[in-house]
Order: C-alpha cells, then structure tokens, then sequence
C-alpha cells in the first residue's frame, strides 16, 4: 500500500521546537521530490518547505526561514521538518507530499495541491 504517514505534531509552547516526520512505505521515497504544507483554518494551503530527491537543493517559505530545517534519511525513506522558534501562526495542519516529475523545489512548494502523493496531516498548535 502506497502512503505517506505524518508523525511529531503537537502541543507547543511558544520559542518551542518540534520535528516533523513524513515516512514513505509502498513506494522508495529517494525518488521523489517532498515538500511540507501547512493549513491553518479558514487560510488556503501553504508550502512551508520543499527538499529535491537528492537532497541538493532546498526551499523555505519566507515565514520560516531560518528557523525551519527540512532533512531526508532516503535509507529510512522518511523525510523531517525540524521546527525551532516556533511561533503562534505556525499554528496549522501540516502535511508532508511527494512528487516524481516536479522540475525544482520552489514549484514544488508553490502547488499545494497536485502532487503524487499526500499524507494524511498532523496539527501542530503553538499556544501558551
């Protein structure tokens, strides 16, 4: 069965940090272009962060430069999001995607919504 599982969301506080995991089974994830979307409610889905198949070349959003770190182990099929300075708009459902054909990681995270495969979302929620 080909999926993408989500995993390390949660309750933080804010200046937290948590890290995302996006495991691959059914498919070799080394293949594939991923990306990280949030969607907080009532807002339209974003790209948070996109990483290429060989790790060479990596994207941030404007909002989570500097203190988001997106990371792939291809041997674990799983690919991370370490989010650090966490703040309360990162507030949101994040999914993690991948796509085979995607020509660069910045395109990857500008279409937030045909891609390959998507996971299922995990809610992060940066609340005091």
């Amino acid at each position: 069965q080909v999926q993408l599982v989500e995993s390390g969301g949660g309750l933080v506080q804010p200046g937290g940090s948590l890290r995302l995991s996006c495991a691959a089974s059914g498919f070799p994830l080394d293949y594939y272009a991923i990306g990280w979307f949030r969607q907080a409610p009532g807002k339209e889905r974003e790209g948070v962060s996109c990483i290429s198949s060989s790790a060479g070349s990596t994207y941030y959003a404007g909002s989570v430069k500097g203190r988001f770190t997106i990371s792939r182990d291809n041997a674990k099929n799983t690919v991370y999001l370490q989010m650090n300075s966490l703040k309360p708009e990162d507030t949101a459902v994040y999914y993690c995607a991948a796509d085979y054909h995607i020509s660069t990681v910045q395109a990857m995270c500008i279409m937030t919504k045909t891609h390959d495969y998507w996971g299922q979302g995990t809610q992060v929620t940066v609340s005091s």
